[in-house]
């Protein structure tokens, strides 16, 4: 069996460790051949190819991003996109695909898996927003990186009494934001979830200087006052209908001083700061047990399944169950972090 991997949307610390236990495992244990596929959907779409086999893989475990390279490209949206792809497999002897990726590439997987296409998705994405799985691998890299940056940012405004504000990556879930805000000790931590009071965000950072601290404030990219809406760069929707988010923290910045003008604030974006470098182990075990489930689903023709988290144990779960729902923070989560902030 020849079997094509594509790793689609965003980049993530783990990716290289999905490819490498699926090519290690399905060439040794199951004799298949393995092609990699560029570029995400491109990939099949326009059949862009690269080898993949044993020699190509051993070595990169330890390497951030993805050696097939990624994109947003959505062939759904594209005409004859779905035929286009099963041609191009038909073409290369590709019996099946290993898509790698969230709620986008795993929706497309979906739906090629609707149109009689053999496909095994693997849940990526830092957000940790899949539905079906306790946790995506590349969150724990996300999170401990923003932790990193927060103590060094607390610090420095410890240094000068400044109030230090972090934006964290979170379009619609605020995993990473609740995650940092809670091992970074936090005092606020703002969340797309819940819309936010300003008025009793100035008046907790009033209480945190009056205290003599300087107040770390951790918000989601995707956070929004009460009242308003998210910050974004006006740019065109991207190919499954994003806008591209930006300023959340400039936003909230602005609350704060028209409340307290003599405020001293910084405001630290991390964007993709959280997606880039090596993986932690977490990550790299996930990814590995991750990509190791999905070979096993393929050898055994278990089609339109995704590997997912469940306690301790990775299972094969169905993608649709993956991509029906956003797995958003839920309340008591956000009430947690109440106890231990400020």
């Amino acid at each position: 069996m020849r079997i094509g991997v594509l790793t689609g949307g965003g980049d993530c610390p783990g990716l290289n460790a999905v490819i490498r236990a699926a090519v290690l495992k399905g060439t040794s244990e199951h004799g298949f051949e393995f092609v990699g596929f560029r570029d995400g959907w491109k990939g099949p779409l326009e059949g862009l190819t690269t080898p993949l086999d044993a020699d190509v893989v051993r070595h990169i475990l330890p390497l951030g991003g993805t050696i097939l390279g990624s994109s947003r490209t959505n062939p759904v949206k594209v005409d004859g996109g779905v035929e286009r792809i099963r041609s191009t497999m038909a073409d290369l002897g590709v019996d099946a695909l290993l898509a790698i990726g969230g709620e986008d590439t795993l929706g497309v997987a979906t739906r090629l898996h609707q149109e009689g296409i053999k496909v095994v998705g693997a849940p990526k994405t830092i957000d940790n927003d899949l539905s079906a799985t306790d946790y995506t691998f590349g969150f724990d890299t996300a999170v401990q990186i923003a932790v990193d940056a927060c103590d060094r940012l607390a610090t420095t405004g410890a240094s000068h009494h400044r109030a230090m504000i972090v934006e964290v990556m979170g379009r619609h879930a605020g995993w990473i934001a609740l995650h940092t805000g809670m091992a970074a000790s936090a005092h606020v931590t703002l969340v797309p979830e819940q819309e936010y009071d300003a008025d009793a965000v100035a008046a907790t950072v009033a209480e945190v200087l009056e205290r003599g601290e300087a107040p770390l404030l951790v918000v989601s990219e995707g956070a929004i006052p009460a009242g308003g809406g998210v910050t974004h760069t006006g740019a065109e929707l991207d190919a499954f209908g994003h806008v591209q988010l930006k300023g959340a923290g400039e936003q909230l910045e602005r609350a704060l001083l028209e409340r307290l003008p003599d405020l001293p604030t910084r405001v630290t974006v991390l964007g993709h700061l959280l997606r880039g470098g090596t993986p932690t182990a977490y990550d790299r075990i996930l990814g590995t047990r991750s990509g190791l489930s999905a070979v096993t689903a393929i050898a055994e023709g278990d089609f339109g399944t995704m590997a997912a988290l469940r306690g301790t144990e990775v299972v094969q779960v169905p993608l649709a169950e993956a991509t029906g729902e956003l797995k958003t923070v839920q309340p008591h989560r956000l009430a947690e972090i109440a106890f231990v902030s400020g």
